[in-house]
């Protein structure tokens, strides 16, 4: 296809391997860093030491501070940065962007307090683009040595969809299409509080049998809280549900999963953010999600157990024995082509 404009805003982990990729596919690709000594050695040193150390990036990737030179002259902005901070800066770009621009998110959170997503901020703060978000099960460090990965754009515009697949496909990235925008999304939020209790679960040595099975329950919340909101709970089957909670659930290059080991090993929640120097989006996302959970009446009893753990100092081994005591659940609670919730 011919070469766009590309800017990709946020240089954490994510963000600059998806910035890798573009560059690599032949776009001009800005990649927008708020510090200017990392902007500096990523130019001259074709690395990003911080996130993605001894990676050595394409040259044809240009670092950049200035958000209003990064943007005014782009086709498509990847915004990547934490949920936190993800409305002050679409707010701050918006005066810069271009009227046909497309907007797509890579951030896998929810807005506190107003409990919105982030394809629905880029819609608020800039109504006039089009919007898409990709998510899916990928490690930025996996992604960035070449091994095979899976990804996943949705969005209302099927031509959206197609010209986001093009940008980002790679011979070792794919990237599938979903129409199911919400769920999509949805589904990369949840997904980081269930690594959290996957993480403690290793940490007192549960096996794989535990592993499998708070996979499977977890993703059987996610689906039941999807439909709720309206998601489809089929998408939930798909790369940005099933896929992504299996390898945030699975590995220690999860950052969830690794604040839930530490968890589990005794440190304190603020010690454990502090010494990881990044975000962990499923802290911030839990008191949300059961908040919602609540006022709707969703069950989501492992959701609910973290919870109380993180914020009221119930343990690991208590909320694994009340979910195997639990006899109301089904195995599977939805089937293909009906969108169906049964009773517990």
């Amino acid at each position: 296809m011919k070469a766009k404009n590309i800017a990709v805003l946020g240089g954490g982990s994510f963000g600059t391997v998806i910035a890798n990729i573009i560059a690599q596919n032949g776009h001009n690709t800005l990649l927008w860093m708020r510090d200017a000594e990392q902007v500096k050695i990523v130019n001259r040193d074709h690395e990003n030491p911080t996130y993605l150390p001894g990676i050595i990036l394409y040259d044809g990737l240009k670092a950049i501070q200035n958000l209003e030179k990064a943007v005014a002259e782009a086709d498509i902005v990847f915004v990547a940065v934490p949920s936190s901070g993800f409305r002050d800066v679409v707010r701050q770009m918006q005066p810069f962007v271009k009227n046909e621009v497309i907007l797509v998110s890579l951030t896998k959170g929810i807005e506190a307090e107003t409990f919105k997503l982030m394809s629905q901020i880029l819609s608020e703060e800039v109504p006039f683009a089009k919007v898409a978000v990709v998510s899916g099960p990928n490690l930025a460090k996996e992604i960035a040595n070449s091994s095979p990965t899976g990804a996943v754009v949705a969005s209302t515009d099927a031509e959206v969809r197609k010209v986001v697949q093009k940008v980002l496909r790679s011979l070792t990235f794919r990237v599938y299409a979903n129409d199911d925008m919400f769920g999509v999304e949805l589904g990369g939020s949840l997904k980081n509080i269930y690594a959290i209790l996957a993480g403690m679960a290793e940490s007192k040595g549960m096996g794989h049998n535990t592993n499998s099975m708070l996979i499977t329950r977890s993703l059987t919340e996610m689906a039941r809280f999807g439909l709720a909101l309206g998601a489809d709970p089929m998408t939930f089957l798909g790369l940005s549900g099933v896929g992504d909670l299996i390898v945030t659930c699975s590995t220690p290059l999860s950052r969830n999963f690794r604040v839930g080991k530490a968890l589990g090993e005794g440190k304190s929640i603020e010690a454990i953010l502090a010494e990881l120097g990044q975000v962990a989006e499923g802290v911030n996302t839990l008191k949300q999600v059961v908040e919602k959970a609540k006022s709707l009446s969703i069950e989501m009893p492992l959701a609910q157990g973290l919870y109380e753990i993180i914020y009221n100092n119930q343990n690991i081994e208590h909320i694994i024995s009340s979910l195997l005591l639990e006899e109301r659940g089904l195995d599977v609670e939805f089937e293909a082509g009906q969108a169906k919730q049964l009773d517990h």
